[in-house]
Protein backbone atom coordinates (compact mmCIF):
# COMPACT_ATOMS: atom_id res chain seq x y z
CA UNK A 1 0.00 0.00 0.00
CA UNK A 2 1.36 3.38 -0.92
CA UNK A 3 0.85 6.82 0.54
CA UNK A 4 -1.86 8.72 -1.27
CA UNK A 5 -2.12 12.50 -1.61
CA UNK A 6 -4.89 14.95 -0.84
CA UNK A 7 -8.20 13.34 0.06
CA UNK A 8 -8.63 9.61 0.45
CA UNK A 9 -10.97 7.68 -1.79
CA UNK A 10 -14.70 7.31 -1.36
CA UNK A 11 -14.15 4.10 0.60
CA UNK A 12 -13.48 6.06 3.77
CA UNK A 13 -14.10 9.42 5.46
CA UNK A 14 -12.37 12.23 3.64
CA UNK A 15 -9.71 13.67 5.92
CA UNK A 16 -8.00 16.65 4.25
CA UNK A 17 -4.24 16.89 4.48
CA UNK A 18 -3.32 19.73 2.19
CA UNK A 19 -0.39 21.21 4.09
CA UNK A 20 -2.47 23.24 6.57
CA UNK A 21 0.30 24.54 8.81
CA UNK A 22 -2.10 25.39 11.63
CA UNK A 23 -2.50 21.66 12.22
CA UNK A 24 1.10 20.91 13.16
CA UNK A 25 0.12 19.77 16.67
CA UNK A 26 -2.68 17.58 15.31
CA UNK A 27 -0.46 15.75 12.86
CA UNK A 28 2.39 15.44 15.36
CA UNK A 29 0.06 13.55 17.69
CA UNK A 30 -1.38 11.53 14.80
CA UNK A 31 2.12 10.45 13.74
CA UNK A 32 2.49 8.50 16.99
CA UNK A 33 0.07 5.90 15.61
CA UNK A 34 2.61 4.94 12.90
CA UNK A 35 5.77 4.94 15.03
CA UNK A 36 7.84 1.83 15.74
CA UNK A 37 9.85 3.14 18.73
CA UNK A 38 9.94 1.23 22.03
CA UNK A 39 6.74 1.77 23.98
CA UNK A 40 8.68 3.08 27.01
CA UNK A 41 9.48 6.27 25.11
CA UNK A 42 5.95 7.56 25.76
CA UNK A 43 7.00 8.24 29.36
CA UNK A 44 9.45 10.87 28.08
CA UNK A 45 6.44 13.03 27.28
CA UNK A 46 5.25 13.10 30.91
CA UNK A 47 4.74 16.53 32.46
CA UNK A 48 4.42 17.90 35.97
CA UNK A 49 0.69 17.19 36.07
CA UNK A 50 0.08 14.32 33.63
CA UNK A 51 1.90 10.98 33.48
CA UNK A 52 1.44 8.20 30.93
CA UNK A 53 2.51 4.82 32.31
CA UNK A 54 3.39 1.54 30.59
CA UNK A 55 1.60 -1.56 31.84
CA UNK A 56 3.75 -4.66 31.44
CA UNK A 57 2.19 -7.86 30.14
CA UNK A 58 2.77 -11.49 31.07
CA UNK A 59 5.15 -12.38 28.21
CA UNK A 60 7.76 -9.94 26.91
CA UNK A 61 7.73 -11.54 23.46
CA UNK A 62 4.21 -10.08 22.95
CA UNK A 63 5.19 -6.56 24.03
CA UNK A 64 3.84 -3.85 21.67
CA UNK A 65 5.83 -0.97 20.23
CA UNK A 66 4.83 2.68 20.67
CA UNK A 67 2.59 2.91 17.60
CA UNK A 68 0.71 -0.29 18.39
CA UNK A 69 0.10 0.63 22.03
CA UNK A 70 -0.70 4.29 21.31
CA UNK A 71 -3.23 3.62 18.55
CA UNK A 72 -5.09 0.96 20.56
CA UNK A 73 -5.15 3.06 23.74
CA UNK A 74 -6.40 6.18 21.92
CA UNK A 75 -9.08 4.27 19.99
CA UNK A 76 -10.44 2.60 23.10
CA UNK A 77 -10.36 5.82 25.14
CA UNK A 78 -11.75 8.18 22.49
CA UNK A 79 -14.46 6.10 20.79
CA UNK A 80 -14.68 2.94 22.88
CA UNK A 81 -18.02 1.68 24.17
CA UNK A 82 -18.98 3.25 27.52
CA UNK A 83 -16.02 5.60 27.58
CA UNK A 84 -15.72 8.38 30.13
CA UNK A 85 -16.08 12.06 29.11
CA UNK A 86 -13.12 13.70 27.39
CA UNK A 87 -11.36 17.03 27.81
CA UNK A 88 -11.44 19.32 24.78
CA UNK A 89 -8.26 19.40 22.68
CA UNK A 90 -7.89 23.09 21.88
CA UNK A 91 -5.73 23.82 18.85
CA UNK A 92 -6.07 20.28 17.52
CA UNK A 93 -8.67 18.10 15.82
CA UNK A 94 -9.00 14.90 17.87
CA UNK A 95 -11.08 13.15 15.22
CA UNK A 96 -8.16 13.43 12.76
CA UNK A 97 -5.87 11.79 15.33
CA UNK A 98 -8.39 9.02 15.92
CA UNK A 99 -8.79 8.53 12.16
CA UNK A 100 -5.05 8.02 11.80
CA UNK A 101 -5.04 5.61 14.75
CA UNK A 102 -7.80 3.61 13.06
CA UNK A 103 -5.93 3.71 9.76
CA UNK A 104 -2.69 2.54 11.40
CA UNK A 105 -4.55 -0.24 13.21
CA UNK A 106 -6.11 -1.38 9.91
CA UNK A 107 -2.72 -1.42 8.15
CA UNK A 108 -1.27 -3.55 10.92
CA UNK A 109 -4.28 -5.90 10.83
CA UNK A 110 -3.72 -6.46 7.10
CA UNK A 111 -0.07 -7.23 7.81
CA UNK A 112 -1.03 -9.53 10.68
CA UNK A 113 -3.45 -11.50 8.48
CA UNK A 114 -0.58 -12.32 6.14
CA UNK A 115 1.73 -13.14 9.04
CA UNK A 116 -0.96 -15.39 10.54
CA UNK A 117 -1.08 -17.35 7.30
CA UNK A 118 2.70 -17.71 7.44
CA UNK A 119 2.51 -18.91 11.05
CA UNK A 120 -0.07 -21.55 10.15
CA UNK A 121 1.66 -22.83 7.01
CA UNK A 122 5.25 -22.66 8.25
CA UNK A 123 4.82 -22.79 12.00
CA UNK A 124 1.71 -24.48 13.36
CA UNK A 125 1.94 -27.40 10.92
CA UNK A 126 5.57 -27.88 11.94
CA UNK A 127 5.16 -27.04 15.62
CA UNK A 128 8.29 -28.76 17.05
CA UNK A 129 10.58 -26.72 14.80
CA UNK A 130 8.67 -23.52 15.61
CA UNK A 131 8.92 -24.07 19.37
CA UNK A 132 12.66 -24.75 19.18
CA UNK A 133 13.18 -21.62 17.06
CA UNK A 134 11.14 -19.41 19.44
CA UNK A 135 13.05 -20.79 22.43
CA UNK A 136 16.38 -19.96 20.79
CA UNK A 137 15.29 -16.44 19.87
CA UNK A 138 13.93 -15.82 23.38
CA UNK A 139 17.19 -16.93 24.95
CA UNK A 140 19.15 -14.82 22.46
CA UNK A 141 16.99 -11.75 23.18
CA UNK A 142 17.50 -12.20 26.93
CA UNK A 143 21.28 -12.50 26.54
CA UNK A 144 21.39 -9.50 24.16
CA UNK A 145 20.01 -7.26 26.89
CA UNK A 146 23.21 -7.78 28.87
CA UNK A 147 25.59 -4.86 28.09
CA UNK A 148 28.57 -7.19 28.46
CA UNK A 149 30.24 -7.82 25.06
CA UNK A 150 30.90 -11.42 26.04
CA UNK A 151 27.17 -11.96 26.48
CA UNK A 152 26.53 -10.59 22.99
CA UNK A 153 29.16 -12.91 21.55
CA UNK A 154 27.56 -15.81 23.44
CA UNK A 155 24.17 -14.98 21.89
CA UNK A 156 25.67 -15.01 18.40
CA UNK A 157 27.47 -18.27 19.14
CA UNK A 158 24.21 -19.81 20.35
CA UNK A 159 22.44 -18.93 17.11
CA UNK A 160 25.31 -20.27 14.99
CA UNK A 161 25.45 -23.43 17.09
CA UNK A 162 21.76 -24.14 16.70
CA UNK A 163 22.06 -23.55 12.95
CA UNK A 164 24.93 -26.02 12.74
CA UNK A 165 22.96 -28.61 14.69
CA UNK A 166 20.05 -28.09 12.32
CA UNK A 167 22.26 -28.75 9.27
CA UNK A 168 23.74 -31.81 10.97
CA UNK A 169 20.24 -33.02 11.80
CA UNK A 170 19.26 -32.76 8.13
CA UNK A 171 22.31 -34.75 7.01
CA UNK A 172 22.36 -37.42 9.73
CA UNK A 173 18.65 -38.00 10.24
CA UNK A 174 17.96 -40.52 13.07
CA UNK A 175 14.53 -41.34 11.65
CA UNK A 176 13.31 -43.01 8.47
CA UNK A 177 10.16 -42.91 6.42
CA UNK A 178 7.47 -40.26 7.03
CA UNK A 179 8.90 -38.98 10.31
CA UNK A 180 12.27 -38.38 8.69
CA UNK A 181 10.73 -36.11 6.09
CA UNK A 182 8.53 -34.42 8.72
CA UNK A 183 11.58 -33.78 10.93
CA UNK A 184 13.42 -32.26 7.97
CA UNK A 185 10.40 -30.05 7.25
CA UNK A 186 10.34 -28.94 10.91
CA UNK A 187 13.89 -27.66 10.42
CA UNK A 188 13.40 -26.03 7.03
CA UNK A 189 9.81 -24.68 7.18
CA UNK A 190 10.30 -22.22 10.08
CA UNK A 191 13.39 -20.79 8.35
CA UNK A 192 11.50 -20.32 5.08
CA UNK A 193 8.61 -18.84 7.05
CA UNK A 194 10.96 -16.34 8.67
CA UNK A 195 12.19 -15.12 5.26
CA UNK A 196 8.59 -14.85 4.05
CA UNK A 197 7.53 -13.01 7.22
CA UNK A 198 10.48 -10.62 6.88
CA UNK A 199 9.34 -9.56 3.41
CA UNK A 200 5.86 -8.86 4.76
CA UNK A 201 7.21 -6.92 7.76
CA UNK A 202 9.59 -4.84 5.63
CA UNK A 203 6.80 -3.83 3.24
CA UNK A 204 4.45 -2.85 6.08
CA UNK A 205 7.22 -0.98 7.94
CA UNK A 206 8.04 1.09 4.86
CA UNK A 207 4.38 2.06 4.45
CA UNK A 208 3.94 2.99 8.13
CA UNK A 209 7.18 4.97 8.17
CA UNK A 210 6.22 6.81 4.97
CA UNK A 211 2.99 7.97 6.63
CA UNK A 212 4.84 8.91 9.81
CA UNK A 213 7.36 10.92 7.80
CA UNK A 214 4.61 12.51 5.70
CA UNK A 215 2.74 13.82 8.75
CA UNK A 216 5.88 15.29 10.29
CA UNK A 217 7.34 16.70 7.06
CA UNK A 218 4.10 18.29 5.84
CA UNK A 219 3.39 16.21 2.72
CA UNK A 220 -0.16 15.02 2.06
CA UNK A 221 -1.15 11.93 4.02
CA UNK A 222 -4.78 10.94 4.39
CA UNK A 223 -6.32 8.48 6.84
CA UNK A 224 -8.54 5.91 5.13
CA UNK A 225 -11.10 4.47 7.55
CA UNK A 226 -13.62 2.42 5.53
CA UNK A 227 -14.84 0.62 8.66
CA UNK A 228 -16.42 3.90 9.85
CA UNK A 229 -18.63 4.26 6.76
CA UNK A 230 -21.79 2.09 6.79
CA UNK A 231 -22.62 0.76 3.31
CA UNK A 232 -25.84 -1.01 4.28
CA UNK A 233 -28.44 -0.78 7.09
CA UNK A 234 -27.19 -4.02 8.60
CA UNK A 235 -23.66 -2.81 9.34
CA UNK A 236 -24.23 -2.03 13.00
CA UNK A 237 -20.52 -1.94 13.90
CA UNK A 238 -19.74 0.67 11.24
CA UNK A 239 -22.77 2.73 12.27
CA UNK A 240 -21.72 2.56 15.91
CA UNK A 241 -18.23 3.79 15.01
CA UNK A 242 -19.69 6.60 12.90
CA UNK A 243 -21.84 7.70 15.85
CA UNK A 244 -18.85 7.51 18.20
CA UNK A 245 -16.83 9.78 15.90
CA UNK A 246 -19.77 12.21 15.65
CA UNK A 247 -20.06 12.25 19.46
CA UNK A 248 -16.33 12.93 19.71
CA UNK A 249 -16.68 15.96 17.43
CA UNK A 250 -19.69 17.25 19.39
CA UNK A 251 -17.87 16.89 22.70
CA UNK A 252 -14.90 18.77 21.26
CA UNK A 253 -17.23 21.76 20.65
CA UNK A 254 -18.62 21.75 24.21
CA UNK A 255 -18.58 25.06 26.11
CA UNK A 256 -18.27 23.21 29.44
CA UNK A 257 -14.75 23.12 30.93
CA UNK A 258 -13.21 22.03 34.22
CA UNK A 259 -10.91 23.79 36.68
CA UNK A 260 -8.64 21.30 38.47
CA UNK A 261 -6.98 23.50 41.08
CA UNK A 262 -3.21 23.87 40.51
CA UNK A 263 -3.56 22.01 37.19
CA UNK A 264 -5.50 24.98 35.89
CA UNK A 265 -8.31 24.70 33.35
CA UNK A 266 -7.98 21.27 31.77
CA UNK A 267 -7.22 21.72 28.10
CA UNK A 268 -6.23 25.39 28.47
CA UNK A 269 -3.26 25.10 30.80
CA UNK A 270 -2.37 26.59 34.15
CA UNK A 271 -3.11 30.18 35.10
CA UNK A 272 0.04 32.27 34.76
CA UNK A 273 -1.38 35.69 35.67
CA UNK A 274 -4.43 37.23 37.38
CA UNK A 275 -5.56 40.88 37.52
CA UNK A 276 -8.59 42.02 39.52
CA UNK A 277 -10.43 45.29 39.50
CA UNK A 278 -12.82 45.60 42.47
CA UNK A 279 -14.45 48.86 43.57
CA UNK A 280 -17.66 50.06 45.20
CA UNK A 281 -20.70 50.91 43.11
CA UNK A 282 -21.54 54.48 44.07
CA UNK A 283 -23.83 56.80 42.10
CA UNK A 284 -22.22 59.55 40.03
CA UNK A 285 -25.06 61.87 41.10
CA UNK A 286 -25.69 61.68 44.89
CA UNK A 287 -29.29 62.68 44.30
CA UNK A 288 -30.02 59.82 41.95
CA UNK A 289 -29.74 56.07 42.34
CA UNK A 290 -27.75 53.77 40.09
CA UNK A 291 -29.75 52.39 37.18
CA UNK A 292 -30.12 48.63 37.80
CA UNK A 293 -27.95 46.37 35.62
CA UNK A 294 -26.73 42.79 35.70
CA UNK A 295 -23.38 41.06 35.34
CA UNK A 296 -24.53 39.81 31.95
CA UNK A 297 -24.87 43.40 30.71
CA UNK A 298 -21.21 44.03 31.50
CA UNK A 299 -20.12 40.71 29.99
CA UNK A 300 -22.06 41.38 26.79
CA UNK A 301 -20.41 44.79 26.39
CA UNK A 302 -16.98 43.24 26.96
CA UNK A 303 -17.78 40.55 24.40
CA UNK A 304 -18.66 43.17 21.77
CA UNK A 305 -15.47 45.15 22.41
CA UNK A 306 -13.24 42.06 22.31
CA UNK A 307 -14.41 41.40 18.77
CA UNK A 308 -12.56 44.59 17.77
CA UNK A 309 -9.16 43.34 19.00
CA UNK A 310 -7.98 42.39 15.52
CA UNK A 311 -8.39 45.98 14.31
CA UNK A 312 -5.25 48.13 14.36
CA UNK A 313 -4.61 51.87 14.21
CA UNK A 314 -1.05 51.28 12.96
CA UNK A 315 -0.31 49.18 9.89
CA UNK A 316 1.28 46.18 11.61
CA UNK A 317 0.41 42.49 11.84
CA UNK A 318 -1.47 42.86 15.10
CA UNK A 319 -3.77 40.23 16.57
CA UNK A 320 -5.06 37.40 14.37
CA UNK A 321 -8.74 36.57 14.62
CA UNK A 322 -9.54 35.23 18.07
CA UNK A 323 -12.16 32.75 19.24
CA UNK A 324 -14.46 34.49 21.74
CA UNK A 325 -16.78 32.17 23.67
CA UNK A 326 -18.83 31.98 26.84
CA UNK A 327 -17.64 29.14 29.07
CA UNK A 328 -19.27 27.32 31.95
CA UNK A 329 -16.55 26.26 34.39
CA UNK A 330 -16.95 23.39 36.87
CA UNK A 331 -14.44 23.01 39.72
CA UNK A 332 -13.00 19.53 40.29
CA UNK A 333 -10.38 18.17 42.66
CA UNK A 334 -6.72 18.38 41.65
CA UNK A 335 -6.42 14.59 41.70
CA UNK A 336 -9.79 13.83 40.08
CA UNK A 337 -9.61 10.93 37.61
CA UNK A 338 -12.84 11.70 35.77
CA UNK A 339 -15.20 14.54 34.91
CA UNK A 340 -18.98 14.61 34.49
CA UNK A 341 -20.42 16.02 31.29
CA UNK A 342 -24.10 16.07 30.24
CA UNK A 343 -24.98 15.51 26.60
CA UNK A 344 -28.66 16.50 26.65
CA UNK A 345 -30.93 18.22 29.18
CA UNK A 346 -33.23 21.21 29.54
CA UNK A 347 -30.21 23.54 29.78
CA UNK A 348 -27.82 21.60 27.54
CA UNK A 349 -27.99 20.56 23.90
CA UNK A 350 -25.29 18.39 22.29
CA UNK A 351 -22.87 19.03 25.20
CA UNK A 352 -23.36 22.83 24.95
CA UNK A 353 -25.08 25.01 27.56
CA UNK A 354 -27.95 26.96 26.03
CA UNK A 355 -27.98 30.76 26.04
CA UNK A 356 -30.51 31.09 28.88
CA UNK A 357 -28.45 28.73 31.06
CA UNK A 358 -25.29 30.77 30.44
CA UNK A 359 -27.05 34.01 31.41
CA UNK A 360 -28.55 32.51 34.58
CA UNK A 361 -25.18 31.21 35.75
CA UNK A 362 -23.51 34.53 34.93
CA UNK A 363 -26.06 36.55 36.91
CA UNK A 364 -26.79 34.26 39.85
CA UNK A 365 -24.01 31.75 40.60
CA UNK A 366 -21.30 34.09 41.90
CA UNK A 367 -20.85 32.81 45.44
CA UNK A 368 -20.88 29.37 47.03
CA UNK A 369 -21.10 26.03 45.25
CA UNK A 370 -22.00 25.53 41.62
CA UNK A 371 -20.65 26.29 38.18
CA UNK A 372 -19.28 29.70 37.21
CA UNK A 373 -19.39 31.73 34.01
CA UNK A 374 -16.29 32.99 32.19
CA UNK A 375 -15.89 34.87 28.94
CA UNK A 376 -12.85 33.59 27.07
CA UNK A 377 -10.79 35.02 24.22
CA UNK A 378 -8.49 32.41 22.73
CA UNK A 379 -5.74 32.41 20.09
CA UNK A 380 -4.26 29.35 18.41
CA UNK A 381 -0.72 30.33 17.44
CA UNK A 382 2.55 28.84 16.23
CA UNK A 383 0.89 26.36 13.86
CA UNK A 384 -1.31 25.07 16.66
CA UNK A 385 1.59 24.68 19.10
CA UNK A 386 0.60 27.55 21.44
CA UNK A 387 -2.86 28.10 22.92
CA UNK A 388 -3.36 31.47 24.62
CA UNK A 389 -6.57 32.04 26.55
CA UNK A 390 -7.64 35.11 28.51
CA UNK A 391 -10.62 34.45 30.79
CA UNK A 392 -12.88 37.23 32.10
CA UNK A 393 -15.46 36.95 34.87
CA UNK A 394 -17.67 39.65 36.41
CA UNK A 395 -19.19 39.37 39.89
CA UNK A 396 -21.29 41.72 42.00
CA UNK A 397 -21.45 41.10 45.76
CA UNK A 398 -23.32 43.64 47.88
CA UNK A 399 -22.09 46.99 46.46
CA UNK A 400 -18.77 45.76 45.04
CA UNK A 401 -18.22 44.95 41.39
CA UNK A 402 -15.23 42.77 40.59
CA UNK A 403 -13.78 42.21 37.14
CA UNK A 404 -11.17 39.46 37.02
CA UNK A 405 -8.94 38.76 34.01
CA UNK A 406 -6.75 35.66 34.06
CA UNK A 407 -4.21 34.36 31.56
CA UNK A 408 -3.84 30.70 30.64
CA UNK A 409 -1.22 29.23 28.30
CA UNK A 410 -0.85 25.74 26.85
CA UNK A 411 2.55 25.07 25.32
CA UNK A 412 3.75 23.02 22.35
CA UNK A 413 3.31 19.30 21.90
CA UNK A 414 6.16 17.40 23.54
CA UNK A 415 9.20 16.98 21.32
CA UNK A 416 8.73 13.19 21.41
CA UNK A 417 5.94 13.59 18.83
CA UNK A 418 7.86 15.98 16.58
CA UNK A 419 10.69 13.74 15.34
CA UNK A 420 10.58 11.92 12.02
CA UNK A 421 11.71 8.35 11.28
CA UNK A 422 15.41 7.65 11.06
CA UNK A 423 17.05 4.80 9.20
CA UNK A 424 18.54 2.33 11.72
CA UNK A 425 22.33 2.55 11.84
CA UNK A 426 25.18 1.49 14.08
CA UNK A 427 28.66 2.90 14.72
CA UNK A 428 31.46 0.40 14.12
CA UNK A 429 35.25 0.94 14.27
CA UNK A 430 37.09 1.30 10.98
CA UNK A 431 39.25 -1.66 10.04
CA UNK A 432 42.50 0.29 9.52
CA UNK A 433 41.74 3.11 11.97
CA UNK A 434 40.12 1.47 15.02
CA UNK A 435 40.12 4.81 16.89
CA UNK A 436 37.61 6.13 14.33
CA UNK A 437 34.09 4.89 13.66
CA UNK A 438 31.78 4.70 10.69
CA UNK A 439 28.04 4.21 10.38
CA UNK A 440 26.65 1.03 8.87
CA UNK A 441 23.02 0.52 7.91
CA UNK A 442 20.97 -2.01 9.85
CA UNK A 443 17.91 -3.91 8.62
CA UNK A 444 14.71 -1.86 8.79
CA UNK A 445 13.04 -4.72 10.65
CA UNK A 446 15.58 -6.73 12.69
CA UNK A 447 15.31 -10.46 13.29
CA UNK A 448 13.87 -10.19 16.79
CA UNK A 449 11.21 -7.75 15.53
CA UNK A 450 10.13 -10.16 12.77
CA UNK A 451 9.71 -12.91 15.35
CA UNK A 452 7.75 -10.59 17.67
CA UNK A 453 5.36 -9.50 14.93
CA UNK A 454 4.84 -13.05 13.70
CA UNK A 455 4.06 -14.32 17.20
CA UNK A 456 1.62 -11.46 17.92
CA UNK A 457 -0.15 -11.73 14.57
CA UNK A 458 -2.49 -14.71 15.28
CA UNK A 459 -3.75 -12.97 18.44
CA UNK A 460 -4.35 -9.55 16.85
CA UNK A 461 -7.99 -10.40 16.15
CA UNK A 462 -8.67 -10.11 19.91
CA UNK A 463 -6.87 -7.03 21.32
CA UNK A 464 -7.83 -7.57 25.01
CA UNK A 465 -5.95 -10.88 25.08
CA UNK A 466 -2.99 -9.33 23.30
CA UNK A 467 -2.96 -6.41 25.78
CA UNK A 468 -3.03 -8.87 28.69
CA UNK A 469 -0.14 -10.90 27.29
CA UNK A 470 2.04 -8.04 26.01
CA UNK A 471 0.94 -5.00 27.97
CA UNK A 472 -0.32 -1.57 26.98
CA UNK A 473 -0.11 2.09 28.02
CA UNK A 474 -2.32 3.71 30.66
CA UNK A 475 -3.40 7.19 29.59
CA UNK A 476 -3.54 9.98 32.20
CA UNK A 477 -6.99 10.99 33.40
CA UNK A 478 -8.99 13.14 32.88
CA UNK A 479 -7.85 12.52 29.33
CA UNK A 480 -7.59 14.97 26.47
CA UNK A 481 -5.24 14.51 23.52
CA UNK A 482 -3.72 17.98 23.66
CA UNK A 483 -3.11 18.93 27.27
CA UNK A 484 -1.68 15.65 28.61
CA UNK A 485 1.33 15.82 26.26
CA UNK A 486 1.90 19.59 26.21
CA UNK A 487 5.09 21.27 27.37
CA UNK A 488 5.29 24.63 29.11
CA UNK A 489 5.58 27.59 26.74
CA UNK A 490 7.95 29.58 28.97
CA UNK A 491 11.10 27.84 27.70
CA UNK A 492 10.40 29.25 24.24
CA UNK A 493 11.28 32.96 24.26
CA UNK A 494 8.89 34.12 21.53
CA UNK A 495 5.99 31.98 22.79
CA UNK A 496 6.42 33.50 26.24
CA UNK A 497 6.53 36.98 24.70
CA UNK A 498 3.30 36.36 22.80
CA UNK A 499 1.53 35.24 25.97
CA UNK A 500 2.51 38.33 27.93
CA UNK A 501 1.96 40.76 25.05
CA UNK A 502 -1.64 39.62 24.64
CA UNK A 503 -2.52 40.35 28.27
CA UNK A 504 -2.23 44.15 28.24
CA UNK A 505 -4.52 44.93 25.26
CA UNK A 506 -7.14 42.47 26.51
CA UNK A 507 -7.09 43.92 30.01
CA UNK A 508 -7.50 47.49 28.71
CA UNK A 509 -10.35 46.54 26.37
CA UNK A 510 -12.14 44.72 29.19
CA UNK A 511 -11.80 47.63 31.58
CA UNK A 512 -12.84 50.22 28.95
CA UNK A 513 -15.97 48.25 28.06
CA UNK A 514 -16.92 47.72 31.70
CA UNK A 515 -16.38 51.38 32.65
CA UNK A 516 -18.55 52.45 29.70
CA UNK A 517 -21.41 50.28 30.98
CA UNK A 518 -21.00 51.71 34.48
CA UNK A 519 -21.09 55.27 33.15
CA UNK A 520 -24.23 54.56 31.16
CA UNK A 521 -25.91 53.28 34.32
CA UNK A 522 -25.01 56.26 36.51
CA UNK A 523 -22.06 54.80 38.43
CA UNK A 524 -19.17 56.94 39.63
CA UNK A 525 -16.23 55.51 37.66
CA UNK A 526 -13.39 57.62 39.08
CA UNK A 527 -12.11 54.86 41.38
CA UNK A 528 -12.56 52.28 38.62
CA UNK A 529 -10.49 54.41 36.25
CA UNK A 530 -7.71 54.89 38.81
CA UNK A 531 -7.60 51.20 39.62
CA UNK A 532 -7.62 50.33 35.91
CA UNK A 533 -4.62 52.58 35.28
CA UNK A 534 -2.75 50.95 38.16
CA UNK A 535 -3.46 47.45 36.78
CA UNK A 536 -2.43 48.58 33.31
CA UNK A 537 0.96 49.40 34.78
CA UNK A 538 1.24 46.25 36.88
CA UNK A 539 0.42 43.94 33.97
CA UNK A 540 3.61 45.03 32.22
CA UNK A 541 5.65 43.02 34.73
CA UNK A 542 7.33 40.50 32.40
CA UNK A 543 7.34 37.56 34.82
CA UNK A 544 4.69 34.81 34.48
CA UNK A 545 3.76 33.16 37.77
CA UNK A 546 2.02 30.06 39.03
CA UNK A 547 -1.10 31.98 39.92
CA UNK A 548 -2.99 28.82 40.95
CA UNK A 549 -0.47 27.93 43.64
CA UNK A 550 -1.33 29.90 46.78
CA UNK A 551 1.34 30.19 49.46
CA UNK A 552 -0.99 29.61 52.36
Amino acid sequence: MTVEAGYESVFGPQVPRSGDESQTATFALASAAYRDNPVEEITKANSEWHETTVKDGKIKLFKPNLGEAFSRAVIERMIGTGRKPLIQSFGTEPQVVVDHCLAAYRLRRERDKKLSAVMVLCGLLFLPGLLVGLLVFQIRATIDKNPNKRASALATALLVGVGALGVLFLVKMPFTGFWAWYARACVVAPVLGWFWAKQICDSAAKDLRARWDGLIAGSSVGARVPEAVPTSPGETQAEQMRQSLAKLSAEQQSNHIFYAGPKGILGMGTRWGSWQLAEDLTPADPDREIHPFRSWDVIRAIHDRLRMLERNTINTGGFPKASIRHWIVTPIAEGAKAVARTEQSADIEAFQHRSHSIQDICNKQQFGSGDRHYLGVQWTLWDGQLILTMMITVTVLHETLRIEVTGHALGPVNSLFMGGPEAPTKDVPKSLKPWETRKVSLPLVPTNEVVRLAVRAPLSWYPPLLNWLGGTIALPEPFGLRHVWADKPWRHRFMADDAMRAATPVLRVVHAAAIKVLEDNGVDTEKFGTRSAFLSTAIQDPAPRKADLYDA
